[in-house]
């Protein structure tokens, strides 16, 4: 025991060392490439202001409303029976997963944190629950991806396809994670009785346990969105500024030259690499230069689903600082990512090389951004798309879950009456 001692603090005293080292080598080069750090930093904002402030920051808002109301809680009671079989989580985390699937990257990550900040699910739960719902919204893969990046809409349907089939997978996978950890102790209690008597008993019951006033709560909301939006700008900023000095200094050519290695290894055309060294510090970077790398579609394809896939270390570092408080391990979010990736890369070669790829036509989703929209009018579209995809998988998820509970339920009745 000594030694193991003795030895996690040498690694632990490495770990410091490189850390501080790495910081002040980066601090000098952003000295020593003053034009290349702030040109980058703009670049950074722009991205922020344009794209990520005005398209999450009303559901931020609203779901810490919906949370203080009680609305989660009356969803995660009816969707229990659905959650709990398929990805041994609590009902809410279906409203994590509607939200993360509609709006993307970080919004699942503020969601599960609140859910354990209020106690309504464990920390493995929450574990759980961050691994399969950190996902791309559809309007990226679709538009962004399919159609600005590589010109070909019927693409969109193969990468988003692939993309929730993986997450989901994951989330399968992940349900036996930590199960040494799991209590059911608080679920034992509510489990009987009509579903939905239940689930307007925890509304209510969590409005009042709340005690906010409707004035107060929607302030509240309005501030920690804030917070965390501004906290999530400070890395986009902070990662674009990381790559291109990383870029200048020479770092990116010794991973280019690492992945290339392990494309080489899969066949896959070299020429990707640097796409993948994009890739796994900025998604959007990542799959543009994935999508204008000399090489065959279906190559192409594959490592744009990897790098949306893994989402990027600027995304894995917004996540870190919005659940980290909350007692949330990074390391199970970092294997599922990675896992994620290789399940995405699987799929999107068999969708593209099966009969799917001649029946996309019918998944083509009309483009947000058109030339002659306005940023008012784009930003109200995104609204209204996100909010309708939010309804609709909610809706759907309700319907499964109540017609497995009543299956569930007749089941038993017939079982006792048999006896």
């Amino acid at each position: 025991m000594r030694i193991f001692g003795r030895g996690k603090r040498y690694h632990s005293r490495l770990l410091a060392y490189f850390m501080a080292f790495s910081v002040v080598f980066i601090t000098i080069s952003m000295v020593n490439y003053p034009k290349e750090a702030f040109d980058s930093a703009i670049m950074g904002l722009n991205l922020w202001w344009t794209v990520v402030f005005p398209s999450l920051l009303p559901f931020f808002i609203l779901s810490e409303l919906l949370m203080g109301l009680g609305v989660v809680h009356f969803i995660g009671i009816l969707l229990e029976p659905l959650m709990r079989p398929v990805f041994n989580v609590p009902g809410v985390g279906a409203f994590a997963l509607s939200m993360g699937l509609a709006s993307g990257y970080p919004m699942d990550a503020v969601i599960t944190g609140n859910f354990r900040k209020n106690r309504l699910c464990t920390a493995v739960e929450a574990e759980r629950l961050l691994s399969f719902t950190n996902t791309a919204d559809p309007l990226f893969m679709f538009g962004a991806v399919a159609v600005g990046m590589f010109g070909m809409p019927e693409l969109g349907a193969v990468i988003a396809l692939a993309h929730y089939l993986s997450s989901f997978l994951v989330g399968i996978v992940f349900r036996f994670h930590g199960r040494e950890r799991d209590d059911y102790t608080n679920e034992t209690k509510i489990v009987k009785g009509n579903i939905l008597l239940r689930a307007f008993r925890a509304l209510y019951a969590a409005k009042q346990e709340d005690k906010r006033s409707m004035g107060q709560l929607l302030g509240d909301s309005v501030k920690n969105s804030m917070n965390t939006i501004l906290l999530i700008g400070g890395f986009i900023i902070l990662f674009s500024v990381f790559l291109r000095i990383l870029s200048i200094i020479g770092i990116t050519d010794i991973l280019a030259t690492v992945f290339a290695g392990l494309l080489g290894l899969i066949g896959f055309t070299t020429n990707l690499a640097p796409a993948l060294v994009s890739g796994l510090f900025e998604i959007d970077l990542g799959a543009l230069a994935a999508s204008q790398a000399d090489g065959s579609l279906l190559e192409k394809t594959v490592v744009a689903s990897i790098i949306i896939a893994w989402s990027g270390l600027s995304v894995h570092g917004q996540v870190a600082s919005i659940v980290i408080e909350s007692g949330i391990r990074m390391f199970p979010y970092m294997v599922g990512r990675l896992l994620h990736a290789i399940l995405a890369a699987i799929i999107t070669i068999f969708l593209m090389k099966s009969s799917f790829m001649n029946a996309t036509q019918l998944f083509i989703l009309p483009v947000l951004l058109t030339p002659n929209s306005t940023p008012v009018s784009s930003f109200l579209t995104r609204i209204e798309q996100v909010s309708y995809q939010i309804l609709v998988l909610l809706s759907i998820m309700i319907a499964l879950s109540i017609a497995i509970h009543i299956i569930r339920e007749l089941y038993g009745y017939i079982r006792k009456k048999s006896y």
